[in-house]
């Protein structure tokens, strides 16, 4: 693993067991569950993803907060507390449910909709104008996934990859965006060959135009391209905490 690498998944360990919200772990938790709820909708700036993060509060405003955009924003840190927890361990299709359980199970708009929390969705889905897997086909295409996955010499083109296949399957009711990103940053972090980076709400367009480039040509090179500019962002960013 490189020294980054090592530095960083030492100081996330650390500040987080010291409730350290000065550091590299909380510039990470913010900026990951800003930029990931943002790009599904989310109305929270990120001085108030901070606050929240920071002190669980919100600061006044006159405008109303969406109680999902906070459920979902706390979910997203839990969430990733849990990839931590959990990064030594195999990717699995368990691993993957119980990171969309941290994100969902305080979502009260999804539990009164009858959405299934940490499982698999039992209501067929569309992504705008395209089709996803049908709710029976979603644990068999899951499963092909991951052994396809696990079979790979690891690389950023097969990250991309993997990442495009897991949207285009769309897995559970609602989060899937979220859970896969997570899974993005986890896999880049764990893997020695890979980069950790985190999709900046800047870049939706060229997020949704690269996942839009495999569903119709089966090609990854913009997805790709937008990960590779993005861990070199994160990596220039993390330069600040590295005395």
């Amino acid at each position: 693993m490189s020294e980054f690498k090592r530095w960083l998944i030492e100081r996330f360990k650390i500040e987080r067991k010291r409730f350290d919200r000065s550091g590299v772990y909380a510039y990470t938790q913010r900026a990951m569950a800003y930029n990931s709820n943002k790009i599904e909708g989310s109305t929270l700036t990120p001085e108030q993803t901070a606050s929240l993060f920071d002190n669980g509060t919100l600061p006044v405003n006159d405008d109303y907060y969406r109680a999902k955009d906070v459920e979902e924003m706390n979910g997203h840190f839990l969430m990733f507390n849990y990839m931590l927890d959990t990064l030594e361990e195999k990717l699995t299709e368990n691993l993957i449910k119980q990171m969309h359980y941290e994100l969902k199970s305080g979502v009260f708009e999804d539990r009164a909709n009858g959405y299934a929390i940490g499982d698999y969705k039992k209501r067929p889905n569309m992504i705008g104008m395209y089709k996803t897997a049908l709710p029976k086909d979603v644990e068999t295409e899951m499963k092909q996934l991951l052994d396809w996955y696990h079979k790979q010499e690891k690389s950023m083109k097969i990250l991309a990859e993997f990442h495009a296949r897991y949207e285009s399957i769309h897995p559970f009711q609602d989060g899937n965006g979220r859970t896969g990103r997570m899974i993005l940053f986890r896999e880049s972090l764990k893997y020695d060959e890979l980069v950790p980076f985190i999709i900046l709400d800047d870049d939706r367009s060229k997020y949704l135009e690269g996942l839009k480039e495999f569903r119709e040509h089966h090609k990854v090179d913009q997805l790709l391209e937008l990960m590779q500019k993005e861990a070199e962002t994160y990596y220039q960013e993390c330069q600040y905490f590295i005395s």
